[in-house]
């Protein structure tokens, strides 16, 4: 199995965040604004990839977007075509090695992919390709894909595509950059989400709305279920993949991954929290003085339970806005000092009050239980945990970092084992009858995380080892 992520907080991730521009002379610069905007689906490395009609000119680096690209390397990235991508690793060791846009050489030229998801089989498909000669130089499922197009013996770009992924099962929103042709897939249950927009004659498209926003684009429409978009100087075509399938958009999305100015699967992500956070509120009331959320992202659901509790909502909790992610830490006392950098509670806030405390999910517990104790310490009466979703108790394999079994809290522990170790004086959880009853199609969403029921079949234990052995590759580095 995996071993455990020492980093300071115990959040899920998602694995990535993409964007493309298609006919626009600052392709580059609107892309980089775009990862901007996407800047929390992925901070471990950054890519940009665009085509200037001649060649391909690339640059990636490990980190956050601002710290990758400057203006001068921006710069160099000429062309009126680019790829963009944010990279957070749930399958693959984090280096530089695997940071996206992947750029290949292949019998129709160079070709350029960046991927949001995750492969259920890429196990058994990495295996076969190797056992027939195939040389991999990383160990990203991405470069899985790479070599299918490139194996492919269709004729054009976007039928090589349709013939790879057919062979290919799992969650996977997908942008590929040809020479003057763009294409944009998304898997036929949708897990995760893709958009597509609009700029002046550009066609453009992002992981989410806010990303669109971002650029002043208009947003159009999602790419569907199933759907591979064709972009090229002739206009936008469109064909399905195969015959649709039932939906599984990841409710993990609108819980906690997506930002909350996003629209993702056609829901408002902040209204959806809000909502959550008012269902919360009728199925496990808390004998509270004020609600509070863990920033930012259970804000908007501390909201919804205040106002539908009629308690007062204030924010108790500070957040430092400039502290990037800390994923590898070497030891406990400074996975506490992170969490300590990161958020402070207000003590003129706290000071004396019973308190409810919302947060959007619970994985491990660890922060939970840090973040209790310190608005004890800051002068809270009481403190009441109240979490914005059901009790995550099954890892995702479909492209969010949510660890095994035997690391997440709520596996095998009840409620009452879950708020002693967190050292709350009560502790409630959604329930998931109650979360998806609050999404305008409750049976188009995968709740896997917490049922255990899967849409598709996966190759568990062998994605867990492959996973491992990555991890120990990053070991002897």
């Amino acid at each position: 199995m995996t071993q455990p992520l020492n980093r300071a907080d115990d959040k899920p991730r998602d694995e990535c965040g993409v964007f493309g521009v298609f006919g626009h002379q600052q392709a580059a610069q609107l892309a980089y604004i775009g990862l901007y905007a996407l800047q929390h689906r992925g901070q471990e490395s950054a890519g940009i990839v665009a085509f200037d009609g001649t060649a391909f000119n690339s640059h990636k680096g490990m980190g956050l977007v601002e710290r990758v690209f400057s203006a001068e390397r921006l710069e160099r990235l000429h062309g009126s075509h680019a790829l963009g991508h944010n990279r957070y690793s749930t399958a693959g060791q984090s280096s530089l090695l695997n940071a996206q846009p992947f750029l290949m050489q292949y019998a129709l030229g160079p070709l350029a992919i960046a991927h949001n998801g995750n492969f259920t089989n890429a196990f058994d498909i990495r295996s076969h390709l190797q056992t027939h000669g195939q040389l991999f130089t990383t160990t990203s499922d991405t470069e899985i894909i790479a070599h299918m197009i490139a194996g492919s013996r269709e004729n054009m770009l976007e039928n090589r595509i349709i013939d790879a992924l057919k062979e290919l099962s799992g969650a996977y929103s997908l942008l590929c950059l040809g020479q003057d042709i763009m294409a944009a897939v998304r898997d036929p249950h949708g897990f995760r989400p893709l958009w597509m927009g609009k700029l002046d004659d550009a066609v453009l498209f992002a992981s989410e709305t806010c990303a669109l926003d971002a650029v002043e684009a208009e947003v159009l429409r999602e790419v569907e279920p199933g759907e591979i978009v064709i972009v090229t100087e002739a206009g936008v075509g469109s064909a399905r993949l195969h015959s649709p399938v039932q939906r599984a958009h990841c409710v993990f999305e609108l819980l906690y991954l997506s930002r909350p100015d996003s629209v993702v699967f056609s829901e408002s992500v902040a209204q959806r929290r809000k909502d959550f956070g008012r269902r919360l509120a009728k199925e496990c009331p808390a004998d509270a003085d004020i609600v509070i959320g863990m920033p930012e992202s259970a804000n908007a659901a501390a909201l919804g339970y205040a106002r539908e509790a009629g308690i007062r909502f204030d924010y108790g909790v500070a957040r430092n806005q400039y502290v990037g992610r800390t994923f590898i830490q070497p030891s406990q006392r400074e996975r506490e000092f992170s969490v300590n950098i990161k958020i402070n509670p207000i003590k003129s806030v706290l000071q004396g009050q019973r308190v409810a405390l919302i947060d959007d999910s619970l994985q491990r517990g660890t922060t939970l239980r840090k973040s209790v104790q310190k608005i004890r310490e800051a002068g809270a009466q009481e403190v009441h945990v109240r979490i914005a979703a059901p009790p995550t108790q099954f890892p995702c394999f479909y492209g969010v970092d949510i660890p095994t079994r035997q690391e997440l809290i709520a596996s095998d522990r009840a409620v009452e084992e879950v708020r002693d170790y967190i050292r709350a004086d009560s502790l409630g959880y959604l329930s998931i009858e109650g979360m998806l009853s609050c999404l305008s199609e409750p049976d188009a969403y995968c709740a896997a995380c917490f049922d255990g029921v899967y849409p598709t079949e996966h190759t568990g234990q062998k994605l867990l080892q492959l996973s491992f052995d990555f991890t120990q590759d990053r070991d002897r580095e």
